[in-house]
Formats: C-alpha cells, structure tokens, sequence
C-alpha cells in the first residue's frame, strides 16, 4: 500500500507518518528530510543558493539513504549518518530555497518514485499526492493554524536547546508557507482527492487513528 501524507510546515507530517508507518507495517520516507541533506551537503560544500546548475549537481551527485526502521531510522548523506545534523536551524533555513530548485526536485522524485516501487510506503512532504506518487492509495492533507505550527516548533526547537520567540517562529513559518505555496514548480496544496485533516484540536494519536481507519478501508 502506498500512502501519501502532505502538509506544511508544522502540521505534524513527520511524527504522523513515522507512527503510522509502524501501525501499517509500512516504510517511513521523509522527503523533507532528502531536501535538507541536499542543503547539509551544498552548506558544506560552500555552494551559494544563487548558483542553481551547483546545487543540482550537489542534488545528483549526493547518495541519500534511510538505514533502520521507523522510530529510529537514521538518514545518511553519502555513507555518513546526518540524521541530527540535517536539522540545524542554519540546514532548516537553507532547505526550502532548495527544493524550489526544479533540477534538484527531478533528481530527488526520481529517488522517491524509486523507494515507492520497491514497497508499501507511508511517504511524507509537500507535493506526495499531487506530483511524486498521485496514484497512491490515499492521500492526506494534514494542516493546523500558524499559532499552532508556531507553538510545536518551538516545542521541537526547546528539546535541542534552541530558545526562540514566537513571533519570530510564526514569522519564519508564514514566510515558509508563501514560499512553498507559490514556487513555480511543485508548490504545496492538496491534491484534489485527498482527504484534508486539521490537525489543530488533535492529538498525535487521534491523527494517527484516523487516518489508519482510511486506510483499512482503501485497502
């Protein structure tokens, strides 16, 4: 089975589809997470933004994997386990500018599609149902207000000890969210038959089990 589970930045895409990975016996595959291990590899490489043919050949030439199963599936970046690096604020702040390069989302949706077709996947990012798998068996657009996204964020940033304000996270997110939802190639919505969850008043679980009920019932 193939299941798509899209959203922004925030909505809980990520904990949903690793716990529902496990619910269904399915693979987990964070395609965020591919984005920024482009961004680590261009960051480190010294590769300015501006300079798109560079960030593409980063985005072909760098080897990404997932090793492990969901809860503790660690992604490698050329053999080398950058699970924790990946998510530093300054690979965060890179990562969205680079997946609205077009060359580097034909590279990386080649690499998705790949993963899909060996298996039954719960697949996690922003154009799953609309671009990468629009044939998967369900689709869910998870979402919840700025405040909300904004709140959990900082949540996730304090367990790192990284102290930030709210309105300068609400800031970052909005910013995010106009990015995402206006890039030329791929932007962010749900794909018109995909099943649309706020997520505001829920918890993780109550997410969690409704969206495995869909899937015994698309199976």
């Amino acid at each position: 089975m193939i299941v798509a589970i899209d959203g922004p930045a925030g909505s809980g895409k990520s904990t949903v589809a690793r716990l529902l990975s496990q619910a269904l016996a399915l693979t987990y595959v964070d395609t965020g997470a591919m984005y920024r291990a482009v961004a680590l590899a261009c960051l480190r490489a010294g590769v300015p933004l501006t300079d798109q043919a560079q960030v593409v050949d980063v985005a072909q030439r760098a080897r990404i994997h997932f090793g492990g199963e969901s809860p503790n599936q660690r992604v490698l970046l050329d053999g080398e386990d950058v699970t924790e690096a990946i998510r530093d604020p300054d690979v965060t702040r890179l990562s969205s500018p680079v997946s609205a390069v077009s060359g580097v989302r034909r590279a990386l949706v080649a690499h998705q599609r790949a993963l899909a077709a060996s298996g039954g996947v719960v697949m996690e990012g922003r154009d799953i149902g609309t671009v990468v798998l629009p044939e998967a068996d369900l689709k869910v657009f998870l979402t919840a207000s700025i405040g909300e996204r904004a709140r959990r964020r900082r949540l996730d940033l304090a367990e790192k000890g990284i102290e930030i304000g709210a309105e300068e996270v609400a800031a970052q997110i909005e910013e995010r969210d106009q990015r995402d939802s206006t890039r030329a190639d791929s932007p962010l919505r749900p794909a018109a038959d995909a099943i649309i969850i706020d997520t505001d008043r829920l918890t993780v679980a109550d997410v969690v089990a409704r969206i495995v009920d869909l899937a015994e019932r698309a199976r």
